[in-house]
């Protein structure tokens, strides 16, 4: 008998878990979260996660013999230290082994970024309209922007588990100083929080992105049109760069600026002049599975 997928999605502010069939259903036996609580230290994190797992063997009377665990940063493969994390508290420490000598089981880890592009893939978007894709680059634009790539139904994590990081690639100088200690980068130029500081510098006004893209659709807002011109220009010139060199079957949107509907338009014909090939007709998606995508993903990890 197949055992069912346990997964379990770590972010900032809730660890959520998901107990699921199989890579064939998806509709989920159990599903619960806990307050992550991070202000109270990394070891508090891992003991917020045993008491979610405990919770889960409780609640659904089953036992886990391995879990896929989303984190919200990877771990270096030389050194087995967590790295890129939006939770600080992670970095720097060996989650991985920590985690498992707490709940005495192994684990699979995986960014955010990478459990999303898997969840579209076996359960959302790819899987209903392009079932034979091979390779599908998942894309994460909001607070920050990141990427995870799929290939044959598996995360491709890379050499230093950076596959996919799109978002720390130079894009344009003029998005100026990156936390990651670079400049003009991906995230500094088409990142939810860049755009609202660029339409901030030419009109003065401290707007939200989603109500910039309202504004910039009553044609009355110079400087929120020319904040969604910036965004699809520099959308397709960044993505024709991952496009040239994995040429995926599929690209899928998720984060908050992949709301804007004008990316899946004007964001493509701006990839049409960048990308090293006369057309393209590779499919730019919106996800099917919101906030599921996560800890669907992570439970993925461990099929």
């Amino acid at each position: 008998m197949q055992q069912p997928l346990w997964g379990i999605d770590l972010g900032g502010t809730k660890i959520e878990g998901a107990i699921l069939p199989s890579l064939n259903k998806h509709e989920p036996l159990l599903r619960i979260r806990v307050n992550t609580e991070s202000k109270l230290g990394y070891e508090h994190i891992l003991k917020q996660i045993r008491l979610l797992v405990e919770e889960m063997k409780t609640q659904s009377g089953l036992s886990p013999t391995t879990i896929g665990i989303g984190t919200p940063g990877a771990m270096e493969p030389s050194t087995g230290l967590m790295k890129n994390c939006n939770s600080t508290a992670l970095i720097g420490k060996p989650f991985k082994k920590d985690i498992e000598a707490l709940l005495k089981i192994p684990v699979t880890l995986a960014n955010d970024a990478n459990c999303f592009a898997l969840a579209e893939t076996h359960w959302g978007v790819v899987k209903q309209r392009f079932p034979d894709a091979r390779m599908v680059f998942g894309i994460i634009m909001g607070t920050g922007v990141g990427g995870g790539i799929v290939i044959d139904g598996k995360v491709w994590d890379g050499h230093h588990s950076i596959g996919g990081e799109w978002g720390h690639n130079f894009l344009d100088a003029s998005g100026g100083k990156c936390y990651c200690g670079r400049e003009g980068c991906v995230e500094t130029v088409i990142s939810g929080p860049a755009l609202e500081k660029y339409y901030l510098g030419l009109s003065s006004n401290v707007l939200k992105l989603h109500d910039i893209y309202a504004a910039s659709e009553t044609g009355k807002d110079a400087a929120a049109i020319q904040t969604m011109e910036r965004l699809c220009f520099f959308f397709g010139k960044a993505v024709s760069v991952v496009t040239n060199i994995l040429d995926p079957d599929v690209i899928v949107i998720g984060g908050g600026v992949g709301n804007i509907d004008l990316i899946y338009k004007n964001g493509v014909e701006s990839l049409k002049q960048f990308i090293f090939n006369p057309i393209v007709t590779v499919p730019v998606l919106k996800p099917e599975l919101g906030d599921s995508a996560g800890v669907f993903g992570a439970a993925a990890l461990v099929a």
